[in-house]
């Protein structure tokens, strides 16, 4: 299987008023297509910075990320953003929809960037995703008039709408009830296996969690396997 995300000795340092702090230290991260990987720590451990630098939203310190085989800081930084827009699909906490579009628009938001995509098959691929996750009735309504559980079903639909081949979710389901919470997460793991991406997620959720076929962990800037720590 393709290898959509390889992450080798990968650190991240921030500059501080008493000098370096170390985020995240010597992470080795392997991502196939059709996989899927949960990442849990604790608060503050550096979870959401390795989703950044997942989604080239930041830079490494030091080691090697390639998404797709490709360094993507060696590209301009248009080429980089087309990259990105390409390949690349996020969902987060937070639904981040734009309050005066409709749904069916903001589904359709990453096809806008000016990369030249077919308008008229992402907004059939729109409609084909809402109507998958039962918002065929809501397209033209705004974000207001949805439930929250509702709000993050676009949110994943927006994400997947140009078909990336890697998906990145932090706490997507953090604050949603149980129940909703179940929905969304059996969702990205359909549709994500359904597309052959390969998806990370970041969740405080043990159930969540659960239902990955991977789960690894978070701690003093390292991942180790969830497997590894229980054996």
């Amino acid at each position: 299987m393709p290898i959509v995300l390889r992450m080798h000795n990968v650190g991240r340092l921030f500059e501080g008023p008493g000098g370096s702090i170390t985020i995240l230290e010597d992470v080795d991260l392997e991502l196939q297509s059709g996989d899927a990987i949960a990442i849990q720590g604790p608060s503050g451990c550096g979870k959401s910075t390795l989703l950044l630098l997942a989604g080239t939203l930041d830079t490494p310190s030091s080691g090697v990320l390639e998404i797709l085989g490709e360094n993507p800081w060696t590209l301009s930084a248009r080429k980089l953003a087309r990259f990105r827009n390409q390949h690349i699909g996020f969902v987060f906490q937070e639904h981040r929809l734009m309050p005066q579009l409709n749904v069916l628009e903001n589904v359709q938001l990453p096809a806008l960037a000016g990369f030249g995509n077919d308008r008229r098959a992402v907004e059939q691929r729109a409609k084909e995703l809402l109507d998958r996750v039962g918002l065929k009735d809501r397209f033209f309504h705004r974000p207001a008039a949805l439930s929250g559980g509702e709000r993050q079903r676009v949110a994943v639909c927006r994400a997947l709408v140009l078909q990336p081949s890697l998906l990145l979710a932090d706490e997507p389901t953090g604050n949603l009830d149980p129940r909703t919470a179940e929905t969304i997460g059996n969702l990205l793991l359909e549709v994500a296996a359904e597309n052959d991406a390969g998806l990370l997620c970041v969740t405080h959720s043990d159930a969540l969690a659960g239902a990955f076929p991977r789960q690894v962990r978070l701690e003093n800037g390292r991942l180790t396997d969830q497997q590894a720590v229980s054996a």
